[in-house]
C-alpha cells in the first residue's frame, strides 16, 4: 500500500513539475505577431476577455495560464480599459503588466493657433478616437461646457494627449483651463500702461496679432502699432476682423463694399476692439499683446513674403502700398491699417 502511494505521489510530483514547466513556457513565450497591433480592453469587460481575444487571434496559445497568475495576484480588477499596443517582443506577463499599470496608447489632437472655433470643432469632430459628445449648435457649446460668454478664442491651442474614447468635451475643457491659466500668467506680467480694461480685451488684441502675422519677430511690433492706434483713438482697420465678420461669405477676397459694411467686427467702420477674439491664440501672441514694442509706426503693409513693411506716416505707408501690393496675391489677406 505504501509502495502504491509512493508511486502515486511520484507521478503527481512529475505531473506538477511538468505543468509548472508548461506554464512557465506559456507565460514566457513571445506573442505570435508579425507587426505591432493595438488591442482594446473594453470598459466593463473582464480581464479574461482581453486575453481570450489574443488567443482567438492565435497571438497566444493558451489564455488560461496568464489568467491564473492574474487571479492569484489579486490585481485583475486593476486592469484599465483602453487601447494597448502589443509587439512581438512581449510575452503575456509583459502584457498583463501593461494592463495593470494602465499604459494605454495615447492619441493626440492639436488645436491650432489662428484657427476659428468652427475650424477647431471640425478638427475635433474628424478625430476617430474621440467620443463625439459636443452639441451641433455652436450657440449651445458654452452652456454644454458649463461656461459663459462667446466660445471664440476661449481654448488654448496646443497638442493634447488622450485615451481612446475620451469625450471631445474633455479636450475642450482642458483647453479652456489651459487658456485661462496662460492668460492669467501673462496678464500678471503685463507692461504698463496698456489700453485694455481687462485680460479679455488683451485676448481680443492677441487674436488679431495672431491672424496678422506668422513671423514671430513681428508680433510685438504689430501689437505696438495697434496699441498706439487705440491710444490715439484711431480705427484699427485690420482685415482679419473684417474677414471674421463676413463668416461664410468670405471667399478669398475683400471687396470695397465689405469694408463699408457695418458689422461688429468691421474695424474700418468702428473704433476700438471687436467684441470677441477672432481665433485661437497662442502664448506668444498673448505675450506680444501685453508687451507691445515701442515706436512711432502706425501703419504696416504685407510685402508678399510673409513679412511686413512698417511706416510712421501715412505718406510713407501709401508709398509702401504702391510698392508691395501691385502684384499682391489675390488671396493675401494680411491687414493694412490705413487712416
Amino acid at each position: 500500500m505504501r509502495k502504491r502511494m509512493g508511486v502515486i505521489l511520484s507521478m503527481l510530483c512529475i505531473w506538477a513539475f511538468a505543468m509548472a514547466l508548461y506554464a512557465a513556457y506559456m507565460l514566457n513565450e513571445k506573442l505570435q505577431l508579425n507587426e505591432p497591433v493595438v488591442v482594446t480592453m473594453q470598459k466593463g469587460k473582464p480581464l479574461s476577455s482581453f486575453f481570450h481575444t489574443l488567443e482567438k487571434n492565435n497571438w497566444i496559445e493558451d489564455a488560461r495560464w496568464i489568467m491564473v497568475v492574474a487571479k492569484l495576484s489579486g490585481q485583475a480588477h486593476l486592469a484599465r480599459a483602453g487601447d494597448y499596443e502589443l509587439t512581438s517582443a512581449m510575452n503575456v506577463m509583459d502584457v498583463l503588466g501593461l494592463l495593470l499599470k494602465g499604459k494605454t496608447v495615447q492619441y493626440k489632437i492639436t488645436l491650432v493657433e489662428g484657427q476659428t472655433i468652427k475650424e477647431t470643432l471640425q478638427r475635433i469632430k474628424s478625430h476617430e478616437k474621440l467620443k463625439q459628445d459636443l452639441p451641433g449648435d455652436l450657440d449651445k457649446l458654452m452652456g454644454f461646457l458649463d461656461l459663459s460668454g462667446h466660445p471664440e478664442g476661449r481654448f488654448f491651442p496646443d497638442t493634447y494627449l488622450f485615451d481612446a474614447n475620451t469625450r471631445a468635451s474633455e479636450i475642450l475643457a482642458r483647453a479652456q483651463v489651459r487658456l485661462e491659466s496662460v492668460l492669467a500668467q501673462e496678464w500678471q506680467k503685463r507692461q504698463q500702461p496698456l489700453p485694455y480694461k481687462n485680460s479679455y480685451e488683451a485676448l481680443i488684441m492677441a487674436s488679431i496679432v495672431e491672424k496678422e502675422t506668422a513671423a514671430a519677430d513681428e508680433r510685438e511690433q504689430i501689437a505696438g502699432i495697434f496699441v498706439r492706434r487705440l491710444q490715439k483713438n484711431m480705427r484699427l482697420e485690420t482685415d482679419p476682423t473684417v474677414i471674421y465678420g463676413m463668416g461664410d461669405r468670405y471667399k478669398g477676397n475683400i471687396r470695397r463694399r465689405h469694408l463699408k459694411e457695418r458689422t461688429a467686427y468691421n474695424t474700418y467702420r468702428m473704433k476700438g476692439l471687436p467684441p470677441t477674439p477672432i481665433s485661437l491664440v497662442g502664448r506668444e501672441a498673448i505675450h506680444a499683446a501685453l508687451h507691445p514694442a515701442p515706436g512711432e509706426e502706425l501703419y504696416f503693409v504685407a510685402k508678399g513674403n510673409g513679412r511686413h513693411y512698417f511706416s510712421a506716416t501715412l505718406s510713407e505707408h501709401n508709398k509702401a502700398v504702391r510698392e508691395y501690393q501691385i502684384n499682391r496675391r489675390a488671396k493675401q489677406y494680411r491687414s493694412t491699417p490705413a487712416q
